[in-house]
């Protein structure tokens, strides 16, 4: 495993990052990944050299992040990379907000849950209209100064709302965010933010190559219909193994014509590497010129891990990752589908 550099920072992270939303997900069969499953997840990926784990205060109502502060009790601190985020309130009477108040209860609980004493990337998890920007910038600035957080990322924000946040940073001298975290995959073929609305951002590349932000992009897999386990059915049907992510999510899919292209495309590039369908649509998101992405995984069994890992070893020419672009930027984009996240 080779680690790199996140974009404006000295911080060095593996090249994949391992998400755990699942890690205490209940659905109506149960719990998706539990304690144990994700303890052997945990220790799977870093016996592979990822030490990068992504997290929020709302997974799993908070045992993603107990999950995996039970597991870092074994491990030496330094050597793991943490990332977490706030905008989902977990105690009072607010559903959601990013004030002061709730930004300073939610940090003392997620560090109470990874039984850690900080953090070393703290997201805001989505744009906030009624919690004015600034407010939410000082009390994440606070943080970093208290030696609580080391760095600071956005997720699901637009090009916009990422350079306001680094102007109103950078005219009162606070600490910068550093890392956005968009929706990013060959179906989609643009970055896109899921919260508070779905919204398709071409500009947000061009946006952190500008101002050397790092991207962490969550469902490289599009959900996993990019694993290529997933065939079209009549009138649109998605047909696919029991107990893949189409019967776990009311938003999977449908899938346009332009989309199953994609598929298509990333399915001729892995014939022709001897790969899986998966390591190629992983490595083409890594691929982001300019930007330094770090792709967020969210396997849920050691051999979907070790596939996905197996992206590293795969390379893919111009010529292939160009076809895949092409695939993904016809048609019309009106109808893009919303994965979840």
């Amino acid at each position: 495993m080779e680690y790199v550099r996140l974009d404006g920072t000295g911080l060095e992270v593996s090249q994949l990052c391992l998400g755990t939303w699942m890690f205490g997900t209940e659905t109506e069969d149960g719990v998706v990944t539990d304690r144990e499953q994700a303890h052997d997840l945990l220790d799977a990926a870093f016996e592979q050299g990822i030490n990068f784990f992504d997290t929020a205060n709302n997974y799993g109502g908070g045992d993603s992040e107990r999950y995996i502060g039970e597991w870092l009790g074994d491990r030496d601190r330094e050597d793991v990379v943490i990332a977490s985020k706030v905008y989902w309130a977990t105690r009072g009477r607010r559903e959601a907000g990013l004030s002061r108040k709730i930004v300073r209860a939610e940090i003392e609980g997620t560090l109470e849950r990874l039984g850690t004493d900080y953090l070393d990337i703290y997201y805001v998890h989505g744009w906030h209209e009624p919690s004015p920007l600034v407010e939410t910038l000082s009390a994440l600035n606070d943080l970093v100064r208290d030696g609580k957080v080391h760095y600071l990322g956005v997720s699901n924000f637009a090009a916009w709302q990422l350079l306001k946040a680094l102007w109103i940073s950078d005219s009162h001298d606070w600490e910068p965010v550093s890392v956005t975290q968009p929706r990013f995959n060959a179906a989609d073929h643009v970055p896109y933010t899921v919260d508070p609305e779905e919204q398709p951002l071409p500009d947000l590349f061009d946006a952190c190559r500008d101002q050397e932000v790092a991207v962490c992009p969550y469902a490289p897999l599009a959900g996993g219909f990019l694993t290529g386990k997933y065939e079209r059915g009549p009138d649109g049907a998605i047909l696919g193994p029991d107990g893949a992510r189409a019967d776990l999510s009311e938003n999977f899919g449908p899938f346009s014509d332009r989309e199953w292209a994609v598929l298509d495309a990333v399915r001729d590039v892995a014939l022709e590497l001897d790969a899986t369908p998966a390591q190629v649509a992983i490595r083409w998101a890594m691929e982001v010129d300019g930007v330094t992405s770090v792709p967020i995984v969210g396997a849920r069994s050691s051999g979907h891990l070790a596939e996905n890992v197996g992206s590293l070893d795969v390379s893919l020419s111009a010529d292939q990752h160009n076809r895949i672009e092409r695939a993904g930027g016809a048609g019309d984009t009106s109808s893009w589908p919303v994965y979840g996240g």
